[in-house]
């Protein structure tokens, strides 16, 4: 069904329910509408020592146009601006032809770290001559992935100064398989140690998952960046420059990065994913040179006026698995993206972080973060000073024309509203 998403930001949460209420079945409808939680049962089984639940925003950013198709995109985040940003990229990409989305792999690494090995060589010879058997122990230790038509897919082995590291990859189709990887991983220990004549140090997945790259792309009219032609072409120059600088500062590839990650861990967390484990692994991977870099790049194409962007980074994302059949908001949150398949969700959180990033450098090279910014932070202000809804519509305009605009220049513009 179609949806006019013109004043999406304007409605209240209940107009905005009732609007995103058709792309929901009837149990989700309910639970979204009433503002349901995690029950506190569920929540007593999947943390231990519990206390209750922790309540953060539930957003959508609507419209994005991934690979031809639309995607209404949920995000738990409790900052203001992140949401704001990811919808307007979503519109101006959108007008330029939408993402591109490229999966390169979708296998999860594991690693047997050996130690005490007499001879690194023969063991490795000895470990290879037995690869088919070893590949067919692992899938034999969870019978459940090759049923599903996945499993163990390749073994091999690298010498780290003392260590003799054996890694196996594994094809997890819809979980993020960390605890399949390791009970493979510890099934192989013996045969290993036998093999090796050393000793397992560790079994243990990796969460550098090289072998489930994701790359978006998108290109974005330069017109769409500016009215004025000029400034339009000056921005596509700072932003190409603001991407190199990226690639050569650290200081600025933390942030760089980090603005990154303030849209895929909104979406990570809406679909109950381990966000720690995607920041692991994008981390990692913007080191992968030897020095940590941007993780996304934009370039100026002159001949065709426009600005070019690219995300490559792993993904190792599920859609089954974990706390993601537990809690209902995370179910709501897939049925908002049309329940997709892994491959399918990697692509679409890659692109929700390419449109972050995009946001964030057009900002930067252009009037500057800080005006978005602290009129959402003005707000905020306003509302830990005690103001009510009504009263932060009237205070928020005065606020921002303060020269000062914190904690005790809000109050003392609520005490005068109410005096």
């Amino acid at each position: 069904m179609k949806i006019n998403w013109t004043g999406f930001s304007k409605k209240t949460p209940k107009e905005r329910q009732e609007l995103v209420s058709s792309l929901l079945s009837q149990d989700k409808q309910v639970f979204l509408t009433q503002n349901q939680q995690l029950p506190i049962q569920t929540a007593d089984q999947m943390a231990e020592h519990l206390l209750g639940t922790f309540s953060l925003p539930f957003a959508l950013a609507p419209d994005f146009l991934i690979n031809g198709k639309t995607y209404h995109i949920p995000m738990v985040t409790e900052e203001p601006s992140v949401v704001a940003a990811a919808s307007f990229a979503a519109k101006l990409i959108k007008r330029s032809g939408g993402f591109t989305t490229t999966v390169h792999n979708r296998l999860m690494i594991g690693q047997v770290a050996l130690y005490n090995v007499p001879d690194k060589k023969m063991a490795e010879q000895a470990i290879l001559s037995h690869k088919s058997q070893l590949l067919s122990q692992a899938n034999d230790a969870h019978p459940s992935i090759v049923k599903r038509g996945g499993g163990a897919c390749d073994l091999w082995l690298e010498e780290k100064e003392d260590f003799l590291v054996t890694y196996l990859s594994v094809d997890t189709k819809e979980a993020m398989g960390a605890n399949m990887l390791n009970t493979m991983l510890e099934a192989l220990v013996p045969e290993l140690e036998e093999l090796s004549g050393g000793q397992s140090l560790m079994a243990i997945l990796s969460n550098y998952a090289t072998e489930s790259l994701v790359t978006a792309t998108c290109r974005v009219e330069v017109r769409y960046l500016s009215r004025d032609k000029t400034e339009a072409q000056q921005l596509a120059q700072k932003m190409e420059l603001a991407s190199q600088l990226a690639q050569v500062d650290i200081y600025r590839a933390a942030t760089h990065n980090k603005g990154i990650f303030n849209g895929i861990d909104a979406v990570v967390l809406a679909t109950g994913n381990d966000w720690r484990a995607i920041e692991a692994a994008g981390h990692s991977y913007a080191n992968q040179q030897g020095s940590y870099r941007g993780l996304s790049t934009w370039t100026y194409d002159l001949e065709n006026q426009q600005i070019v962007g690219e995300l490559t980074l792993p993904m190792p994302i599920a859609t089954k698995g974990g706390s993601i059949g537990l809690n209902p908001t995370v179910q709501v949150a897939h049925e908002l993206l049309g329940n997709p398949n892994a491959k399918e969700l990697a692509g679409v959180i890659a692109s929700l972080g390419l449109a972050q990033n995009f946001a964030a450098l057009k900002a930067l090279t252009g009037t500057g973060i800080q005006a978005g910014h602290m009129k959402l932070q003005a707000k905020s202000l306003l509302l830990l000073a005690g103001a009510n809804e009504a009263e932060v519509t009237q205070l928020l305009p005065k606020l921002l024309k303060e020269k000062h605009r914190n904690q005790e220049t809000a109050q003392q513009l609520l005490a005068q509203l109410r005096h």
